[in-house]
């Protein structure tokens, strides 16, 4: 019990020195609350069995809009590899200055990383979609918040939780039956594994957007990834940025910034086989972090000022369509 307190102390502390150090006068939210979120740790074949895995406590910090009185729909922010940084302030106060609550899950602290970017075996991407679950019951049952119209956003290796979380199979495996995102956004997602039955989802409507020039995720998955989910009659749309790198949407970046050490999968077509093993796609071969030749190391991400003018407006645009009509 004593652990559980001390790590539960060192997430909600990096949470509130986090927001007090982003947040500036200009737009500040009506409240702000840091909220614990009871989790569990799956590996990646854990996860696709449905397997029950290592507890894990974590920590988000909620922000109200301005003005907000009542209810008010909210939306969950997933982080990428680097865990949270001031892009996910960024978001907060647009989803804030359109009436959205916002609430940035930490999916690292708790469980002591820092950044995946070099080791992404740290913690598989499928268990941060059981963070994300977890977060949506926490907000449901939050007096403030609207229940059925809580949307997931997530930002590269947050998107695979945001955007999978809509499929059925996955949310009766590791979600609550009778609840369920109201929309799902994935920036720059993974989309380079077919997943069994990925296109049976909830009917919620999925926004894809991405970097057309991005070499740390491939775009190319995704294309195919939302054709297929548009001949199954699935709500989904790929907003392409012509000159949109990795993380296009962050001024907190400069134009281009290589990234030496990440890893990278772009290269690598991957699919589910028996028994939760993910393979490369076509063969027999069991995928590896570090074992697998399509596995790259070396990227880039950057900003692109036009880029993140239409992501952001797009964005704002269709959570008032979903979330406050």
């Amino acid at each position: 019990m004593n652990r559980r307190l001390t790590m539960l102390g060192a997430v909600l502390g990096a949470v509130v020195c986090f927001g007090a150090a982003a947040q500036t006068p200009e737009r500040p939210p009506s409240r702000i609350e840091v909220l614990p979120i009871s989790s569990t740790t799956l590996t990646g074949e854990e996860f696709l069995r449905g397997s029950s895995g290592r507890e894990a406590l974590l920590g988000g910090e909620l922000r109200l809009p301005p003005s907000a009185t009542g209810r008010v729909p909210a939306v969950i922010l997933v982080h990428g590899s680097g865990g949270i940084s001031g892009s996910a302030d960024l978001w907060a106060r647009e989803l804030n200055s359109v009436g959205v609550a916002a609430f940035i899950l930490d999916t690292f602290s708790g469980r002591g990383i820092v950044s995946t970017v070099e080791d992404q075996d740290q913690l598989h991407s499928l268990a941060m979609m059981v963070d994300a679950y977890r977060a949506l019951d926490r907000l449901a049952d939050h007096p403030r918040i609207r229940a059925d119209r809580i949307a997931v956003m997530g930002f590269s290796k947050g998107a695979v939780a945001s955007i999978y979380s809509a499929s059925e199979r996955f949310r009766r495996m590791h979600g609550n039956p009778e609840r369920r995102f109201a929309a799902h956004i994935g920036l720059y997602t993974p989309c380079n594994v077919r997943y069994l039955a990925d296109a049976q989802v909830t009917g919620a409507p999925m926004r894809f957007h991405h970097g057309v020039v991005d070499d740390y995720v491939s775009i190319a998955p995704c294309r195919e990834y939302v054709a297929r989910l548009r001949a199954a009659g699935v709500d989904a749309t790929l907003d392409e940025y012509p000159n949109g790198q990795h993380g296009f949407d962050s001024p907190l970046s400069a134009r281009l910034v290589p990234v030496p050490t990440a890893q990278s999968t772009r290269n690598c077509r991957l699919e589910e086989g028996e028994g939760g093993i993910i393979r490369v796609a076509g063969t027999s071969e069991t995928f590896s972090q570090r074992g697998s030749a399509c596995v790259a190391v070396g990227a880039h991400v950057g900003h692109d000022p036009e880029g993140e003018a239409a992501v952001k407006a797009s964005v704002k645009r269709f959570l008032q369509e979903v979330l406050l009509r």
